[in-house]
């Protein structure tokens, strides 16, 4: 049995990197993200639900959503599964984050804050190429000079990181090997190193749940395996089906090839229609 939960589930994802009382987690891994680039001192968790402008418009559900002392805004989420138009659900969060700071009135004057979107995904995004992680940014197509700061796109491709506790030697890999490894570990690793392991450790650990959040953990484990059984069904139906088909169109192609060389032979349409069973049309047009 797992000593951690899997923070692919919901309810694990949550309980790391979404409450008010352990955010110091989520600002040491933003900060491990974005090294070199800025460090964050504080943040405010928003609302994750964000209703559209009207009742047509489309709402957003965030995993987690917040902001940090300069009113940079940052949205961060675990997809577990392969979902249609990703990329477009990626463009469209973040987009909306950065429409949302929109002001009534003549004196507002596009002072905008960046909005940077951060995406687990244990899969692997078609398209991308195979690497962890992937920062898109606007940025001039010839010379790729940043264009604007105010939307950033990093897309981290969990399957793509393998490498082993002892190769780690960032605290952002030790994040991610932490965080692919957890439901497997029977410790976490890095404590010597940086104290927020430490406490990771205490807040993961499933016999730290209260009842009611092992409940709610149990059954979002739950769900989390039933999809993984239902998409190897779906891969394993797909592969055979192909299989098939692949047999299908080799018979097929077994039967032009034995009328060809009958054919050459000089053997009649007709005797050859009743060897290969093809029709008529079909032999005249080889």
């Amino acid at each position: 049995m797992a000593r951690f939960i899997n923070p692919f589930t919901d309810v694990g994802f949550k309980r790391i990197f979404g409450q008010e009382i352990n955010k110091d987690l989520l600002i040491d891994f933003l900060n491990s993200l974005l090294v070199g680039e800025k460090h964050i001192k504080d943040i405010r968790f928003l609302d994750k639900e964000v209703l559209g402008g009207t009742i047509e418009d489309r709402s957003c559900i965030y995993d987690i959503y917040c902001t940090n002392e300069d009113g940079e805004q940052f949205i961060v989420e675990m997809q577990n599964r392969r979902q249609q138009n990703f990329r477009e659900r990626a463009l469209y969060y973040v987009s909306q984050a950065v429409v949302r700071q929109g002001e009534r009135g003549a004196s507002w004057m596009f002072d905008l804050k960046a909005v940077y979107g951060v995406f687990f995904m244990n899969f692997r995004l078609d398209g991308l190429p195979d690497k962890l992680r992937t920062d898109v940014v606007l940025a001039d197509r010839d010379s790729y000079e940043l264009f604007s700061d105010k939307m950033r796109y990093v897309f981290l491709q969990l399957p793509s990181f393998n490498k082993d506790e002892s190769e780690c030697e960032t605290d952002f890999e030790r994040w991610i090997y932490v965080l692919k490894n957890m439901e497997v570990l029977e410790r976490l690793p890095f404590k010597a190193k940086k104290a927020v392991f430490m406490k990771l450790e205490e807040i993961v650990d499933i016999a730290s749940l209260s009842k009611e959040d092992r409940m709610k953990y149990d059954e979002a484990i739950k769900i989390y395996r039933d999809n993984l059984v239902t998409e190897a069904y779906a891969r394993n139906e797909g592969r055979a089906e192909g299989r098939a088909e692949g047999r299908a169109e080799g018979r097929a192609e077994e039967k032009l090839d034995n009328a060809r060389n009958a054919k050459r032979l000089g053997l009649s349409p007709d005797v050859i229609a009743q060897i290969t069973g093809l029709s008529f049309d079909e032999i005249t047009a080889l």
